[in-house]
């Protein structure tokens, strides 16, 4: 008796051409380029572009993939042009038809773009992403109508502020600018400001206040000297008060804040738009940045919890009164009515659209609920862990970009490097699953 033979003549080719496709599509980033559609990536962000004479602007396929990668990967600029480079995926999700050896781009090619574009045309990158998974069948479009918001902060990457470090600081980027444009001043408190510093450190450790106080009193008086030593310096001169101009008014601005007072303060001198913000939390009373609005499905879907929009809300608005701006932004990204959000007592008195008063629930309600809503209820702490990814695994845990631009900016990316993080893992499964039945047809023998 013969052994059986495993295929056919025939059956081997269609095995072979099946196995080609495969390997093709091996690995995921491969099967979310030819998935995403960069044409309509193409019209949104070439809008801002003229036919002007000049250099070409870079492809935004190039671009738009350099985007995604960067932050659905948690990587520095730098970082993710060391990667390219050595990453043929990388670059073929990129839009490049050959493998190169160098780079095609330049670093700072990233930040001009980020800021051309701006928050408003990024949003198409998160748009995209839903409509990615939506292709996949990662998620239902009739799943996008049902969300939990919530808000967070990002903060900035700044350190802890107090007053002695504010006032020192001031004092020292004064000094170097005036060396640096040849103002010769009259005593630049270089040594005794330092000193003044560690001692109000040390007494405020040892809780002895009055002391730390009267070191807090000098380092205040050494920076009104240096103020107005300038000030007399440059005094006519108009080139030299405009360079001073924005770092005396925020040294001014330094100097004269009290702790409990009202309105704007200043927390950095290289980021003053930053804002105190106090969420409740026992560990981190305070953190400095900008109000994140998160919105995320209900549904914890087939590819997982997307996130469906994002939105930076400088000034610290209170969480309800964010309502009438998130909800209408929402349903013009996701292209449908949000029949249902769900947010946590927060929102209490909120200013949902008049048409949107009935359709938004929050934690320990009684009125209104209904058996089905009151389940639904127990899913609103879903949007904590996607929070908690955004901040460890997609750059939202410190923002490095400047003014707040880049808050808006940085919080948009953050949500697409998530989704498509989401994209990448559900992919991974299909084409595992298509591996799985291809090797597991049965042997065929021949009679």
């Amino acid at each position: 008796m013969r052994p059986p033979e495993r295929r056919e003549t025939g059956e081997q080719d269609l095995f072979r051409s099946r196995l080609d496709q495969i390997i093709d599509l091996k690995h995921p980033l491969v099967a979310l380029g030819r998935t995403v559609d960069w044409e309509f990536l193409e019209r949104e962000f070439g809008a801002v572009y003229t036919d002007d004479p000049g250099r070409p602007p870079l492809p935004t396929r190039l671009m738009a993939g350099l985007a995604i990668l960067k932050h659905t990967y948690d990587l520095s600029d730098e970082v993710l042009c060391e990667r390219w480079v050595e990453n043929p995926y990388y670059q073929f999700f990129c839009g490049e038809e050959f493998f190169q050896h160098r780079l095609v781009f330049d670093r700072s090619s990233l930040t001009r773009w980020r800021n051309r574009m701006g928050e408003a045309r990024l949003q198409a990158l998160l748009q995209e992403s839903l409509s990615v998974a939506a292709r996949t069948k990662a998620i239902k479009p009739s799943e996008l109508s049902r969300v939990i918001v919530d808000t967070t902060v990002q903060p900035k990457n700044v350190t802890f502020p107090t007053d002695a470090k504010l006032l020192n600081r001031a004092r020292e980027k004064l000094v170097r600018l005036a060396q640096r444009h040849g103002v010769d001043l009259r005593q630049s408190y270089a040594r005794v400001g330092k000193f003044a510093l560690i001692q109000h450190q040390r007494y405020a450790h040892a809780k002895q206040f009055k002391r730390a106080n009267r070191m807090l009193k000098k380092l205040r008086t050494y920076l009104g000297r240096v103020i107005r030593d300038i000030g007399r310096k440059i005094e006519g001169n108009s080139g030299l008060e405009g360079t001073f101009a924005q770092l005396l008014l925020l040294a001014r601005r330094v100097r004269e804040q009290q702790q409990r007072q009202r309105g704007p303060k200043v927390y950095s001198l290289h980021a003053p738009e930053v804002e105190c913000i106090g969420k409740g939390k026992a560990h981190r009373p305070y953190e400095f940045g900008v109000k994140v609005s998160v919105a995320t499905t209900l549904k914890h879907c087939k590819g997982g919890q997307f996130v469906t929009h994002v939105k930076a809300l400088p000034g610290n608005p209170y969480d309800g009164h964010t309502l009438a701006t998130v909800i209408p932004d929402m349903e013009a990204l996701v292209g449908s009515t949000i029949t249902r959000v769900l947010a946590d007592k927060g929102y209490r008195g909120h200013n949902a659209p008049p048409d949107y008063k009935f359709r938004v629930f929050l934690s320990g309600q009684k009125r209104g609920v209904t058996p089905r809503i009151k389940r639904e209820l127990r899913r609103r702490s879903a949007v904590e862990p996607v929070i908690g990814h955004l901040k460890a695994e997609h750059r939202m845990g410190r923002n490095y970009l400047w003014f707040r631009r880049g808050d808006a900016n940085n919080t948009v990316l953050a949500a697409v490097g998530y989704n498509f993080r989401r994209l990448i893992r559900w992919l991974r499964i299909l084409l595992r699953q298509i591996l799985a039945a291809l090797f597991a047809d049965p042997l065929i023998n021949s009679v």
